[in-house]
């Protein structure tokens, strides 16, 4: 009898003949996500375990596991033979001292000598025996034992499960640019789509002297943060400062914002066709700012031409944004006080419902304006943030 970690999938058992393809991206993750710690991983049908490790480090293994997409629940357990005795004494090991408790089998091994039905039976006898102050409640009880039979004459037995990250194995659906500035939403926004199962490479717009070098490392942290879910990630800074400036200097100021953040998804698309990314992804919340009314957002995307841009975070109030800022770790950072580039030369009352049409008679007053964009893009720094 050995203490094991089983590790259960989301949502690939639904994936059918591409399961494999899922499957195996997984694993990849999970062996990446061990690195250093010396364990062994099983995969088989349905189920992975992690086996061999110290006790020490049981912990350790659980809550890196926890930040894999794609895993849906984790337990330790007790491994054992099929042999009735055996799982009894795994079971006694794991037991309540006191309460009520009920005995659940999964018995997938089909050919052994008893039912599921007869294995709860007697394995839920010999514990009310064992321990006189146990009480069986088959609707509500306090504990469970849990026995997984399995073929190969291996059992499982385990009290409880711990919930993982769920979503899809990060590179099973491709790639994908993420804009990630040092506010609160787009880190939630980096984390909805790796979570959906895309790599992801992070784009920031730095405007120094304008914006602090705490500004930038602020997002380099926040990247870090994220690391523990996206694994390795490169993360892009372009130097942003011409462009605002010219921007000020020749556009109306109520459309400043507008062909900042048209200027940003031109650089985004060159950057993201550059890296072999698939899509653009931002952090924007329908009706949050003047940047985010509905016809801001066609106003932007009509600048992108081959590239689509998801924007996870459209429907949701704000309180929503920081719940789960808070949940991943990237709140406390995001609201550090140092400005990203769209604090810049902010107007005193931005257009809320800008026109394609007006939006290009600005730019078109911008001398050397595809200029300014492809240095900006020839400019960018790479930083690269590995895996945890």
């Amino acid at each position: 009898m050995d203490n094991v970690i089983i590790i259960r999938y989301s949502e690939i058992h639904l994936k059918g003949k591409n399961r494999a393809f899922f499957e195996n991206i997984l694993k990849r993750n999970i062996i990446n996500k061990l690195v250093g710690i010396e364990c062994r991983t099983e995969f088989f049908y349905g189920r992975y375990v992690i086996c061999d490790y110290s006790q020490e480090h049981e912990r350790v293994i659980l809550n890196k596991l926890r930040q894999v997409f794609g895993i849906f629940s984790l337990s330790v357990a007790k491994r054992t033979t099929t042999a009735i005795d055996s799982i009894a004494e795994a079971a006694k090991s794991i037991c309540p001292k006191n309460g009520t408790f009920r005995v659940t089998v999964n018995r997938a091994d089909k050919t052994l000598p008893y039912t599921s039905v007869q294995l709860s039976a007697e394995i839920g006898g010999r514990l009310l025996e064992y321990n006189s102050d146990l009480e069986v409640d088959l609707h509500a009880p306090k504990s469970v034992v849990y026995i997984d039979v399995r073929d190969g004459n291996t059992a499982y037995v385990y009290s409880e499960s711990v919930s993982g990250a769920g979503g899809m194995p990060i590179g099973s659906a491709g790639r994908g640019l993420t804009l990630l500035s040092g506010g609160i939403d787009s880190p939630v926004s980096t984390y909805m789509m790796a979570k959906r199962g895309l790599k992801l490479t992070a784009l920031h717009f730095w405007s120094y002297p304008y914006t602090s070098l705490e500004a930038r490392q602020k997002v380099l942290d926040l990247a870090k943060v994220l690391s523990d879910f996206t694994g390795k990630t490169e993360v892009i800074v372009v130097p942003f400062t011409k462009v605002q400036e010219a921007i000020h200097a020749h556009a109306e100021s109520n459309y400043m914002i507008t062909l900042v953040r048209r200027a940003m998804m031109r650089i985004a698309e060159k950057i993201a066709e550059a890296k072999g990314c698939q899509c653009i992804i931002n952090g924007e919340d329908l009706g949050q700012v003047a940047s985010q009314t509905m016809e801001s957002i066609i106003v932007t995307n009509s600048v992108v031409k081959h590239t689509p841009v998801f924007r996870p975070l459209i429907g949701f109030d704000k309180i929503d944004i920081i719940d789960m800022a808070k949940k991943i770790g990237t709140y406390e950072i995001s609201i550090q006080p140092f400005e990203d580039c769209c604090t810049v030369f902010l107007p005193d009352s931005p257009v809320t419902k800008p026109t394609i049409r007006r939006a290009e008679a600005n730019e078109a007053k911008i001398v050397n304006y595809e200029d300014l964009i492809e240095e900006a893009v020839n400019n960018a720094e790479i930083f690269v943030i590995p895996e945890k």
